[in-house]
């Protein structure tokens, strides 16, 4: 990435890129707000992020079926909502030969 993440809303893979993922992540959490999509943030700052989002993370084994209950049901719907919705933009879940 350079410059600045354009947010969520405008991510170009549609939100399933690896910062949409994180920013997902950083919801289930608590983090961030539900409604932080990180427009304009640096790379310094999602690189920050990463950083807390992956100590929680480390907690569970990085594994979703360790998350306690409540933690699994919002990753699932969060996730899910947002495989959903790339879908229906065009997004193609198959990776391409230059992928």
């Amino acid at each position: 990435m350079s410059g600045k993440y354009e947010g969520l809303d405008n991510d170009k893979q549609f939100g399933m890129s690896s910062v949409g993922r994180l920013i997902r992540d950083a919801w289930v959490f608590g983090l961030l707000p539900d409604t932080e999509q990180c427009a304009g943030w640096s790379a310094g700052m999602l690189q920050n992020l990463y950083e807390k989002v992956h100590a929680e993370w480390m907690k569970y084994g990085h594994l979703p079926s360790r998350l306690p209950p409540e933690l699994q049901q919002r990753h699932s719907d969060r996730h899910s909502r947002a495989i959903r919705e790339a879908k229906a933009k065009g997004w193609d879940a198959e990776l391409g030969e230059g992928d």
